[in-house]
């Protein structure tokens, strides 16, 4: 939950933001704090999940207790900002969550404030705490990409929101970041099937030792005749398969069979390797 003001942003909220609300509360004895720290913990599917940032100004009453947080948001024209973003909306009910556990009171409501970094103008949004909202959009989203941490699994490459992309530990290895290949700091590709093929090509330009993934095999078969192709493996019977002899339809959600373990009656998926176990040993053969 980062504070989401550039410089712009710190002195729209200084000069504009905090007058602007001391004003709006002036007559109801209350009072605006700059920001509340909270951290607290939710139960999920994946476990416990830790929650911590600080607000934005936060109204608050002569005891500092808080009864309006707020999450201030600069844009660059607010001419079509109609409703809150989604991703704006679930950082407000959790800071609503965490000041209601640490002050023991019951925040209900909040603001989120646009401002627009040229004109100055304030388009503001009043924001109700929706429990439907939080529990099924945010918990469910910290919940499915904490599980997806916990298996030291790649999160789906169709982010929900476009910002996720900014922040995701493998931007530069799925292709969507633009270091160059030498300042990543990884060789070898990921179980992932939608790498850009300039950045596959560039990144086999770079590592003389690095395999192409059966996938990506796949996906830039004039790469697979240039380059080794890591290959295949079962988890259940540890046989290992070249790309070439397996009958694959192409989907990432429908792996290839095992045929060793098929022949004894069970069903097993073949896996891709991960970067350290696809890297070429120096006589140009593949890693086991």
């Amino acid at each position: 939950m980062a504070h989401g003001i550039l410089w712009v942003g710190s002195r729209f909220e200084e000069d504009i933001v905090l007058p602007y609300l001391r004003d709006a509360v002036a007559d109801d004895g209350l009072f605006v704090t700059n920001s509340l720290y909270v951290d607290f913990k939710l139960k999920s599917e994946a476990g416990d999940l830790s929650v911590k940032g600080s607000t934005d100004p936060v109204v608050v009453d002569a005891d500092g207790t808080p009864v309006l947080p707020t999450e201030v948001k600069t844009k660059s024209s607010l001419e079509y900002l109609d409703e809150p973003n989604e991703h704006h909306k679930a950082q407000l009910h959790a800071y609503m969550v965490g000041l209601s556990e640490k002050y023991d009171v019951d925040v209900k409501r909040g603001c989120l404030i646009y401002g627009g970094r040229d004109s100055f103008d304030l388009k503001v949004f009043d924001v109700e705490f929706d429990e439907e909202f939080w529990r099924d959009t945010v918990i469910e989203w910290a919940s499915t990409h904490t599980e997806y941490r916990l298996a030291d699994e790649l999160p789906p490459a169709d982010s929900r929101f476009g910002w996720e992309c900014d922040f995701c530990a493998y931007r530069e290895r799925c292709g969507k970041g633009e270091l160059p290949v030498a300042d990543r700091g990884q060789e070898g590709f990921l179980p992932f099937t939608e790498y850009p093929r300039p950045q596959v090509a560039e990144h086999l330009a770079a590592y003389s030792g690095v395999a192409l993934t059966p996938t990506l095999a796949r996906a830039y078969p004039e790469l697979a005749e240039q380059h080794a192709v890591a290959q295949w493996r079962c988890e259940t019977c540890d046989e290992r398969f070249d790309h070439t002899e397996v009958e694959w339809g192409g989907e990432a959600s429908e792996p290839p069979l095992c045929v060793v373990c098929a022949c004894d009656g069970r069903l097993a998926e073949l896996t891709e390797p991960w970067p350290s176990a696809h890297c070429v040993p120096s006589d140009g053969g593949e890693n086991s």
